[in-house]
């Protein structure tokens, strides 16, 4: 589970980076100001996500318990989710993806809660 979360957070990360490219040159001029900050508040928080992750699956090498791996787990359903919803609707998706967005900012929340409560544990 751990270089599940080691890889999965650095392909978040790295998506994150290819996803703020893509905005900053791509989709300059095809999105309204405030889709582009949409976006660029996706990718941010999808780094947030996979920085966080990598840092769970690391912490969880050196400690027994479930408790990093969960906090991994849902950092980066997390990330996944506010991310997802929040690029989603930069692009015009539906409206009603804002009403499932806090869920990945819950999720997130309590991925690094736990990170924070399985590091203290080690």
């Amino acid at each position: 589970m751990t270089r599940f979360l080691i890889s999965a957070g650095a392909l978040a990360c790295a998506a994150a980076v290819a996803a703020g490219a893509f905005g900053a040159h791509g989709l300059q001029g095809r999105l309204s100001p405030r889709g582009l900050e949409l976006w660029e508040t996706a990718a941010k928080y999808l780094v947030y996500g996979g920085v966080g992750t990598v840092l769970a699956g690391l912490a969880a090498l050196d400690g027994p318990g479930r408790a990093l791996p969960w906090a991994g787990a849902l950092l980066l359903a997390g990330a996944a989710v506010f991310s997802g919803t929040v690029f989603a609707l930069a692009l015009g998706g539906p409206r009603w993806l804002g009403a499932v967005t806090p869920l990945g900012g819950t999720l997130m929340i309590a991925g690094f809660v736990l990170l924070a409560w399985g590091a203290w544990r080690l």
